[in-house]
């Protein structure tokens, strides 16, 4: 009996990722998941392989708001609108994470929402281990596979309230769920939240006038943009009965069209990358680190130059700062 094979390999894994081969993307994703040096080095060839691709024509989509918005039934709707169209649909959900075993906690509260087995869908469910914007350290490199393989990836966040604003800076359009009678109007208001989305969703219609005022509260805060500019929407939707999902999904195609037609998806595909490595540096090394590789403005700039592996980056300027750091004073 020959020896075990314990790697993928990243030229096989991409070939079948664009095959939209399941089992590669479920392979590709648990190597992106393993954080064993062979395990980084080959998921780093991987994204090197992907983001060469175009897949411009995908959209990701971020799902976001507080606890018991709604948000995973309103994932359910969406995901049954987007397969009926004919489009394949792939979900990374975040759920809270368990203290006892760093595991996701709700992992199949989406799975429990399909009636039957889709070959068009593909979800995976990942814990937030205790990231503070609702996303963990994975999601942007699973989100390059998800993309190399699916139409739709839907990016369904922890829900923590209103810090939770990672989300806006992975997906290439942002979706907060609002629920009626909760007190968030005023909140967005106070917090800058209003700032991270590109579609309101005030879910939960089937409650009736509370969720009409709602509505019209978060329309009449939404300051009017300038010409040109995108155009903040407010839907009225029930996951429970379907209004409005389909008007929400409307949406979301538009605002991708609108940045496909202002040709800035790439380049807001490559500053959510920077973003990524900027804060997992920042993790490590703090702000000081950030400063000694130029700041912000500076680092945000020369990694939206390339389209190399994240991964790759990242390690690049890790071990600059490593070096510098056990350089003698």
């Amino acid at each position: 009996m020959g020896p075990r094979r314990e790697w993928p390999e990243p030229a096989a894994l991409a070939a079948g990722i664009g095959r939209r081969d399941r089992s590669s993307v479920a392979a590709a994703l648990n190597l992106l998941d393993d954080r064993r040096p062979e395990a980084r080095r080959r998921a780093s060839e991987l994204c090197s392989l992907l983001v060469h691709g175009d897949i411009t024509a995908h959209h990701m989509v971020g799902l976001t708001g507080p606890p018991g918005s709604g948000k995973s039934s309103l994932s359910a709707a969406l995901l049954r609108t987007w397969r009926v169209s004919g489009r394949t649909v792939g979900v990374l959900a975040v759920d809270p994470s368990s203290h006892r075993t760093g595991g996701a906690l709700l992992g199949d509260r989406i799975r429990m929402l399909q009636a039957s087995h889709d070959d068009g869908v593909f979800i995976r469910s990942l814990a937030s281990r205790g990231e503070l914007g609702g996303l963990s350290a994975e999601v942007w490199p699973m989100s390059i596979v998800m993309l190399a393989a699916f139409d739709v990836v839907l990016v369904e966040t922890v829900g923590i309230g209103q810090s939770e604003i990672d989300v806006s800076q992975l997906a290439d359009s942002t979706c907060y769920v609002v629920q009626p009678a909760s007190g968030d109007t005023i909140q967005f208001l106070k917090s800058g939240i209003m700032e991270v989305p590109h579609v309101f969703a005030v879910n939960k219609a089937d409650l009736g006038a509370v969720a009409e005022r709602t509505t019209r509260e978060l329309k009449s805060a939404i300051p009017r943009m300038p010409d040109g500019d995108w155009a903040l929407p407010v839907v009225l939707v029930s996951a429970a009965t379907g209004r409005g999902i389909q008007e929400l999904a409307a949406h979301f195609d538009a605002h991708h069209a609108f940045l496909s037609a202002q040709g800035t998806l790439a380049a807001q595909r490559r500053v959510h990358q920077a973003m990524w490595i900027m804060k997992r540096l920042a993790e490590e090394f703090g702000s000081f680190g950030i400063e000694r590789l130029g700041g912000t403005r500076s680092l945000t700039e020369q990694l939206t130059r390339t389209g190399a592996s994240p991964f790759a980056l990242h390690e690049e300027l890790r071990q600059l700062l490593i070096s510098a750091y056990s350089k003698p004073v």
